[in-house]
């Protein structure tokens, strides 16, 4: 499967281009095996840049939280060229980020959108909490309406972990959801079968990269 190459090189837009989307998951899905049980890929990250010089080939465009611990390449094991990535506080989807997107898929070839959350996120914890603060009050405003969709019994606050969690994977599929409904571009590709539009949950406890279903 691409890219176990001994050396863990780039991406090729062969590579690339023979992929479907559901082996570009499962790609994503091996690699985050490899990072959870510590059996990582040799990246030679200074062959991979000079490779990638000359034009990128990602696979995939991963739409995931800021968080400093989240790192989505790192944690899903993939070198440079394989995949973009574009980053915000509760991974929600805004204007520039879906036309980035639209760039990653329409013009740039990916074949896969996942977005990613992960437990203990900040930013649902401060929508949950209603917490105020410059800009970041507008951002949290648009985690909000997961928090009514979340079926939850129990503790409906932001000390309760578990909350927050399922609060975030409803933020996932909201975001989702807003994808496919603001961007004709990204949704016709996915009616075409072109890309798949998928959702996961990071935990940082243990590692794994949970796709949602």
């Amino acid at each position: 499967m691409v890219p176990g190459l001994a050396e863990a090189a780039t991406l090729t837009k062969e590579q690339r281009d023979a992929m479907t989307p559901d082996q570009v998951i499962a790609m994503l899905k091996e690699g985050n095996e490899r990072f959870r049980t510590g059996k990582m890929q040799e990246h030679d990250y200074l062959k991979q840049k000079r490779i990638s010089a000359g034009g990128q080939f990602p696979a995939a465009v991963i739409l995931s939280c800021i968080d400093s611990r989240a790192a989505a390449e790192i944690i899903l094991d993939t070198g440079i060229g394989d995949a973009f990535n574009g980053r915000v506080a509760g991974n929600i989807a805004n204007d520039d980020l879906l036309g980035s997107m639209e760039f990653a898929c329409a013009v740039a070839g990916a074949k896969v959108v996942l977005v990613m959350g992960h437990t203990a996120c900040g930013a649902v914890k401060g929508a949950i909490d209603g917490a105020k603060l410059g800009h970041l009050t507008a951002l949290l405003d648009k985690i909000k309406p997961a928090i009514d969709a979340t079926q939850f019994s129990g503790d409906r606050s932001g000390k309760n972990d578990a909350f927050v969690d399922a609060v975030a994977a409803t933020n996932v599929r909201n975001t989702i959801n807003e994808i496919r409904q603001r961007s004709d571009v990204l949704a016709g590709l996915e009616k075409d079968g072109k890309i798949k539009i998928v959702g996961s949950m990071y935990h940082l406890v243990g590692g794994k990269v949970e796709f949602l279903d």
